[in-house]
């Protein structure tokens, strides 16, 4: 694969590169010090994958996230972040990207990362998963404009809190039968696979607010 690395601290990208060009997977490894460099060198390589620092002099990660899908939709973005503040992912959710990252992660954490989102899926570092689902909040009328029902978003959100099928029962006085038949309809309709893939389907579709 060709990975693209944006971020505006050196010794991070070689730190980083360095890790990865000894991965078998990784044929080719640029790197940019901004998002204008890197939107502006973009056509050249057209990189698979693309680790994105989200606060950068010039244009933010958000910013050249956005620019970046708009041209070419299949590369998979990775943000990449000091800091574990909710708001900044909920704006590249929506700008694309597919992967967050602490830069204090592992690099297992980043192969991980990479491998997850070239296979059509979401990551999230555990620590942002975590601070993520503990802050979301429900809206009022979000079954608006909404492919799930009203019980379907209400099994949802204890869903994306980490509740089980039981617990979620439990809450909402059902049967675990029922809540089971509910997961069954919102992993079809949400087209989902594990609980970071539900997250982003909510705040993509602004179900619930971080």
């Amino acid at each position: 694969m060709k990975i693209f690395i944006v971020d505006d601290h050196q010794l991070f990208r070689e730190g980083l590169k360095f890790l990865l060009s000894d991965w078998d997977l990784v044929e080719s490894i640029y790197e940019a010090e901004n998002g204008d460099y890197f939107l502006e060198n973009l056509d050249l390589c057209q990189p698979d994958v693309v680790l994105m620092d989200i606060e950068m002099p010039g244009a933010n990660g958000i910013e050249t996230t956005t620019a970046c899908i708009e041209k070419y939709p299949d590369i998979k973005v990775i943000a990449l972040s000091m800091y574990g503040n909710e708001n900044y992912y909920t704006g590249m959710i929506d700008a694309g990207a597919k992967g967050f990252l602490l830069k204090n992660s592992r690099f297992e954490d980043v192969q991980r990362a990479i491998t997850e989102v070239l296979n059509g899926n979401n990551y999230f570092s555990p620590e942002i998963l975590n601070g993520i689902v503990r802050n979301l909040s429900k809206k009022k009328n979000s079954s608006k404009n909404s492919e799930l029902t009203s019980r379907e978003i209400e099994v949802l959100y204890n869903i994306c809190k980490g509740l089980s099928n039981q617990e979620i029962a439990n809450n909402l006085n059902l049967s675990k039968r029922t809540v089971d038949k509910h997961r069954e309809n919102i992993l079809l309709k949400t087209q989902s696979g594990n609980t970071a893939q539900m997250v982003v389907y909510a705040i993509k579709n602004k179900l619930f607010e971080i």
